[in-house]
């Protein structure tokens, strides 16, 4: 029989008229504490066979009454409350003195007398089993925790079973709560710090980077080393001097040789930006082809490394070599300044070039990128075939997430009025402008942990110049992308098809890199851990370790 609508089953033994009641659903609309008050139980239970009409209960008819509860109803076993039922309907209907008009209406006795003919028709005298009591808040979680107690619950293999899952379940749980929590790893400890930060929770942040600086090492593993200068990017974000922190990692000596001599080492020992730039190169040896003058326009020549390859390569050439001219851009803040700038860079070109028979000539513009002007690069059209590369540098200017200004496109768009006969695009590929903190911070944490796992595969642990290769040419880039905002965030990468977009936007078409190009770097990158991997993608070449894209090398015109 349903007690109200589905809150509960009655279950019944076969000694007595216990009821058990199993729950069902607590969350049913007729679930309310009210309605236990409002709702006289006999009418609820037995609403057709009951002699009192709601009428009666209503007009403040409270009988006067004696009910017998005895156990033995062996004659009436088919209705548990037929005897009990019919002794109250006699007594209420033979009774002279019950009537409308001469009882007082009680609405607090008639609940009491209500409560008293339940318990009276449940022949349920054991208080431990009144599921209502005297508060009916129902803890629903406490009768689950306390399974009732029931032949029936007992009899089922199903119900029992899981009953004792979901008390297992419980005291497994229990237990996981007290058990001290595992400790974190330094990449997690990191991805926490940053997230606090990110949250405003500047406290607990400087708690976990002092952790971090007691478990982490620029002599450990990849996973140690990233986090070591990751650590490090965060504190100065935290302490708001990411942009004093870069420049001084940008300018501080060790001298600038040793510097200098550690992104020589990084364009070497990892095959990703060698081979970066051996691809700008044969696209531009490919624009060589029938032209007598070529004019190359560098915006970041940086050690002209680079055109040191490039003059070995047209010196090995059975034709006739073109005339060479080369404008290097240099920016006033670059490595080179210290040491002489431009203009050493320059001869140096110029020696090796006439040693190896190679006409060739030095333009210096040492101006700001930005306050370039086509005048300034001494294009002479018509007289010669126009190459420009821009080599890790195009990154470094901003676009419109920075200023309206957009210096980043509008450099595009004045190298497109120059008619180039190629431009040459080397840059890394992943997104450190556009991207908020934390994908940021993720962004790089992931970019800079293949490079330096690449690293490892190509110089020894306890190598010293793979430590100057990470702390004089990754640490800055990577304090820069993780502690700065707005115009001091230099370090402003974009992933390869946002480079795609913008070359378009500026005019260019893609040119893809021809085969011979393509398979001599193939060839090359075998000799290499074979963790490196090189792939042509919508006429770019992009190079990696593992699955991770590292650099993309493309070509427009």
């Amino acid at each position: 029989m349903s007690f109200g609508s589905g809150l509960s089953t009655q279950l019944y033994g076969s000694d007595k008229h216990k009821i058990v009641y199993m729950t069902e659903a607590f969350n049913g609309q007729s679930y309310d504490p009210k309605y236990f008050l409002d709702s006289p139980s006999v009418e609820l239970m037995h609403p057709s066979s009951s002699g009192i009409s709601r009428s009666h209960l209503r007009s403040g008819a409270v009988p006067s009454y004696h009910l017998s509860t005895g156990t033995d109803h062996s004659q009436d076993s088919h209705d548990p409350f037929k005897s009990n039922q019919t002794n109250f309907d006699e007594e209420y209907l033979m009774s002279p003195s019950l009537s409308p008009d001469t009882v007082e209406y009680n609405e607090d006795r008639m609940r009491l007398k209500l409560q008293e003919l339940e318990h009276a028709l449940l022949d349920d005298d054991d208080e431990d089993n009144d599921v209502y009591g005297l508060d009916h808040d129902i803890d629903i979680v406490g009768e689950w925790a306390s399974p009732i107690e029931s032949p029936m619950l007992h009899d089922s293999p199903k119900d029992s079973s899981s009953s004792d899952s979901n008390l297992d379940g419980v005291s497994c749980n229990k237990e996981a709560a007290l058990l001290p929590p595992l400790p974190r790893t330094p990449k997690q400890l990191l991805f926490d710090c940053a997230a606090a930060i990110s949250h405003g929770n500047l406290k607990g942040a400087m708690v976990m980077i002092n952790e971090l600086r007691q478990m982490v090492s620029i002599q450990g593993d990849p996973s140690e080393r990233i986090a070591a200068y990751m650590v490090e990017g965060l504190a100065a974000r935290l302490a708001s001097s990411g942009r004093t922190l870069y420049k001084a990692l940008k300018c501080k000596e060790p001298p600038s040789l040793d510097r200098l001599a550690a992104m020589q080492i990084l364009f070497e020992v990892c095959p990703c930006f060698k081979f970066g730039f051996m691809a700008a190169n044969g696209a531009i040896m490919e624009a060589f082809r029938n032209e007598k003058k070529v004019h190359i326009i560098d915006f970041d020549i940086s050690q002209g490394s680079q055109y040191i390859t490039l003059i070995q390569s047209l010196a090995k050439q059975q034709s006739k070599r073109p005339q060479m001219r080369l404008t290097g851009v240099d920016d006033p803040e670059s490595v080179q300044r210290p040491i002489g700038g431009l203009k050493l860079i320059g001869q140096r070109l110029e020696k090796l070039a006439e040693a190896l028979g190679v006409p060739f000539e030095f333009q210096a513009v040492p101006t700001n990128i930005s306050a370039i002007t086509p005048e300034m690069l001494d294009h002479r059209a018509g007289e010669e075939a126009l190459v420009v590369n821009f080599a890790f540098q195009l990154h470094h200017m901003p676009d419109e997430s920075v200023s309206t200004i957009n210096e980043r496109d509008r450099l595009l768009r004045m190298v497109k009025g120059l008619n180039p006969k190629v431009v040459t695009v080397v840059e890394q590929d992943m997104n450190t402008n556009t991207a908020p903190f934390l994908p940021r911070f993720a962004e790089a944490y992931s970019y800079y942990s293949a490079v330096f796992e690449s690293l490892d595969a190509t110089l020894p642990r306890e190598s010293q110049d793979r430590v100057n290769v990470e702390k004089q040419c990754l640490a800055r880039d990577i304090v820069n992308i993780v502690a700065c905002e707005g115009e001091e965030r230099i370090e402003r990468y974009e992933v390869a098809g946002k480079w795609r977009a913008r070359m378009m936007m500026a005019g260019f078409s893609c040119t893809p890199m021809s085969r011979d190009v393509s398979s001599a770097i193939r060839q090359l990158i075998r000799r290499y851990c074979d963790r490196y991997k090189v792939k042509d993608e919508k006429g770019a070449l992009h190079f990696g370790w593992d699955d991770k894209n590292l650099i993309v090398t493309s070509a427009w015109r």
